[in-house]
C-alpha cells in the first residue's frame, strides 16, 4: 500500500469518529439530543452535565482535526469513547462506540504508527 492510500484510508477514517464526535457535542449543546439519550445519560448520572460534555466533544474534534494536535487529541478521543464503551456495557446498551474507537484507533495507526510502536521498529520498515 502507497502512502497516498494510506494518507487517504486514514483521513476518512478518521473523520467518522470526528464527525460523530461534532453532531453529538452540537446536538447536546443545542438540546437537540434524542430523549432517550438524555434518559440513559440521567439515569447514571450524567443528565445535568449534558452541556459540558456536548463541549468536551467539541474541544476533542477540533483537537483531532488539526494536524498538530491531533496525537493528544486521540488520546482524548480514545479516552472518552472508552468511557462511553463502559457505561454503554454498565448499562446494557448495544457498544456502538466501539465501532468509532476501532475506526480512530486503525485510522492513527496508518497515519502515525509511533504512537503504537517503537521508534526503532518503525524507522526499520
Amino acid at each position: 500500500m502507497t502512502d497516498k492510500t494510506k494518507r487517504i484510508i486514514s483521513i476518512i477514517l478518521m473523520a467518522i469518529p470526528t464527525l460523530v464526535l461534532i453532531m453529538g457535542g452540537v446536538m447536546k449543546l443545542i438540546g437537540a439530543e434524542p430523549e432517550s439519550v438524555v434518559q440513559f445519560l440521567t439515569k447514571y448520572g450524567f443528565g445535568s452535565h449534558l452541556k459540558v460534555l456536548g463541549v468536551t466533544e467539541l474541544i476533542i474534534a477540533s483537537l483531532l482535526i488539526y494536524p498538530k494536535t491531533n496525537k493528544i487529541g486521540f488520546l482524548l478521543a480514545s479516552c472518552y469513547l472508552g468511557g462511553a464503551f463502559c457505561l454503554e456495557l454498565s448499562g446494557g446498551q448495544p457498544p456502538a462506540s466501539t465501532i468509532f474507537l476501532t475506526l480512530l484507533w486503525i485510522s492513527m495507526f496508518l497515519s502515525n504508527k509511533e504512537m503504537f510502536l517503537p521508534l526503532s521498529a518503525v524507522k526499520n520498515k
